[in-house]
């Protein structure tokens, strides 16, 4: 059986509980009002949770993925606020391991503890990053900024040279940054506006050599994650059409509908849990990197065909009338595009195809 709606999700073997750590990060979420629907405040709740949530690796993946798991059950508009925030603490962790000094480098863009991150990775117009002096500076524009308007600073991919792209923390505070409010009319993630940013002559401090960011390990666990939301954000669905076929005019459709979403969801659950332990045994380079794209492949694949199932079973009623499972379903089709279909298959395919 899945969780009860109160408990947060376990990735733990034989159905062993969650981490306290989830546990805790819900506890605090339900005491925050209009969680996922008033930003800022949902933002602070992030940056408090992301002093409690364990990093992935190091024995700790299960632990991290059921935060995002179970914060998605709760609300995915909340997880997708939560995800890039820790994304980030996780690969400034990273870079602190890798022999890198993070620290006095955030505090020349005035990060700190309080901070609120964001992760620009996206590409598509081409952000420059060119020496200034003893430091940086980012000119140009970066597409598909979430959240930018709201959060502090943010970790940005820039240009450094033709073919070479390096990470850079930056402080979306300062004057040159232009927070752009859209064009964004999506119906689901609608308060987590993903708009353009430009950046004009924007002051930024290096986080690792040109292309460490790629290269890492950490690479891989964020796109697992990501993938984490999106198993926990089926979970009320699942839950739902389990209790239509247990109603007393359900039918035989209706038990066939409760059995596929019950396997589709375990399917997830056990690609997960077993990549969680492949993370914290050190798999690395290729095997991880294709340990990576199953797990999003296969979670995208299911959480799919459960919001389709979800649709056949219940009908049009919750769709229309339930603010919370019609917000639900939305904001899941929106955050589900992370995942690029028939494109992420193909490179999945040619990295098993590369000896």
């Amino acid at each position: 059986m899945i969780e009860p709606a109160d408990q947060p999700l376990s990735l733990h073997p034989l159905g062993h509980r969650a981490s306290g750590a989830a546990a805790s990060v819900l506890d605090a979420a339900r005491q925050v009002p209009l969680l996922g629907t008033h930003v800022a405040a949902t933002v602070d709740w992030a940056v408090e949770s992301g002093r409690r949530t364990p990093l992935p690796g190091s024995g700790r993946t299960h632990g991290a993925w059921e935060v995002l798991a179970s914060t998605a059950a709760l609300d995915v508009t909340a997880a997708r606020v939560l995800e890039p925030h820790l994304d980030a603490l996780a690969i400034l962790a990273q870079a602190r391991d890798d022999g890198l000094s993070v620290t006095a480098a955030l505090s020349a863009v005035g990060a700190g503890d309080d901070s609120s991150w964001g992760v620009f990775a996206a590409e598509g117009t081409r952000l420059e990053a060119r020496r200034s002096g003893d430091g940086w500076v980012l000119t140009g524009r970066k597409q598909w900024c979430s959240l930018a308007a709201v959060v502090s600073h943010a970790l940005v991919t820039a240009w450094t040279g033709p073919d070479t792209r390096r990470l850079f923390a930056v402080s979306l505070r300062n004057e040159g940054v232009t927070c752009h409010r859209g064009p964004w009319v999506a119906r689901g993630l609608n308060k987590v506006v993903s708009a353009p940013v430009d950046f004009a002559d924007v002051p930024a401090v290096s986080i690792g050599d040109d292309g460490w960011y790629y290269t890492r390990s950490g690479f891989a666990w964020g796109g697992m994650g990501v993938a984490a939301v999106w198993w926990g954000a089926t979970a009320p669905l699942v839950r739902a059409v389990v209790a239509r076929a247990a109603r007393d005019d359900a039918d035989q459709i209706a038990a066939m509908h409760a059995g596929e979403v019950d396997s589709a969801f375990w399917t997830v659950r056990a690609l997960l849990t077993e990549a969680a332990t492949l993370v914290d045994a050190g798999i690395a380079s290729r095997d991880l990197a294709i340990t990576a794209e199953r797990a999003r492949s296969v979670t995208a694949t299911h959480a799919e065909r459960i919001l389709t199932l979800a649709d056949h079973a219940l009908g049009p009623a919750p769709l229309t009338i339930d603010e919370r499972h019609a917000r639900r379903v939305a904001d899941l089709r929106i955050y589900l595009r992370q995942h690029h279909a028939e494109r992420d298959f193909t490179r999945l395919g040619r990295l098993l195809a590369t000896s």
